[in-house]
């Protein structure tokens, strides 16, 4: 059995949990562990990649850049209005 100098050492979370209630959480209290997590995994994921990249970090931007810049031509002709056919 509780007594009153029991009763005034709980804080709110020990007096709700004895009537088998909780605090109400707040948005916050889920989303921030959740970014903090895919930020985590995102920083982790971003440091493998770059660890078992083939090539070079010089070599491998340069094919990128001219990868895309192979790739936005066909695009900007479709914005243009021209018609871009394909062979089947």
């Amino acid at each position: 059995m509780l007594r009153v100098n029991d009763l005034k050492k709980l804080d709110k979370d020990d007096l709700l949990n004895l009537i088998g209630l909780e605090t109400r959480k707040d948005t916050t209290d889920y989303l921030l562990p959740a970014l903090g997590a895919f930020t985590v995994g995102v920083l982790l994921g971003v440091g493998v990649g770059l660890m078992l990249a083939p090539k070079p970090g010089n070599e491998l931007r340069n094919d990128l850049r001219s990868r895309f810049q192979s790739g936005q031509e066909p695009i900007t002709g479709t914005t243009r209005g021209e018609a871009v056919t394909r062979g089947v």
